[in-house]
């Protein structure tokens, strides 16, 4: 961008993971609303705090509330949140922090756009694989409820589309698993890569 130079910083990421003892990374957990998703980040969160790693969850409605509170539920503002989200990964990431962020992130052009920006190398990425059959079944917040009485537009899985992940690096069913054994079998897949 015009008038812009990207400052260098003296201290390295490799510096600030030796001073946490444990490298960082990016988990971005997909799916539908009402998947699982905050429930998963959150086990999975209080899971590594007991290992004394450090930590943060990045929550879609958490964001709304703050950071992204200016957005709307358009596809273009929907882009917009998720590329926001992933800048604010990318800095805790180099920040030396686990990172797990827990977003619905429905179409194949924004997960290829969280690469882009988060590097495929810091980017761990789980499908929370949950029918919507099961979603609606549970509607935890009312919101599906709401959709098909079409109180709410572009509501992914009914009146906005949500492409079923092909690349992510990691594929949880939670019909099949509990939250916690969710988990434990994503800090399974990743605990290698933190070490020093």
């Amino acid at each position: 961008m015009q008038n812009l130079t990207k400052q260098e910083l003296t201290i390295e990421a490799k510096e600030r993971f030796k001073l946490k003892g444990h490298k960082s990374l990016v988990i971005w957990f997909t799916g539908l609303s009402g998947s699982g998703k905050s429930t998963i980040a959150n086990h999975l969160d209080k899971l590594f705090h007991s290992y004394g790693l450090h930590t943060y969850v990045l929550d879609g409605d958490n964001l709304r509330l703050g950071l992204n509170k200016d957005l709307s539920f358009t596809q273009e503002d929907r882009t917009e949140n998720l590329r926001r989200v992933a800048e604010v990964a990318k800095l805790m990431s180099d920040a030396g922090i686990i990172t797990i962020a827990a977003f619905i992130t429905p179409l194949e052009t924004d997960r290829k756009l969280l690469r882009d920006i988060i590097g495929e190398e810091n980017l761990w990425d789980v499908f929370i694989d949950t029918s919507l059959e099961e979603c609606i079944r549970r509607d935890i917040k009312g919101l599906y409820k709401k959709a098909l009485a079409g109180a709410i537009s572009n509501f992914t899985g009914i009146s906005s589309p949500f492409e079923q992940p092909v690349n992510c690096l990691q594929h949880i069913e939670t019909e099949k698993n509990s939250p916690e054994e969710a988990a434990l079998k994503i800090y399974s897949a990743i605990k290698d890569r933190l070490i020093l």
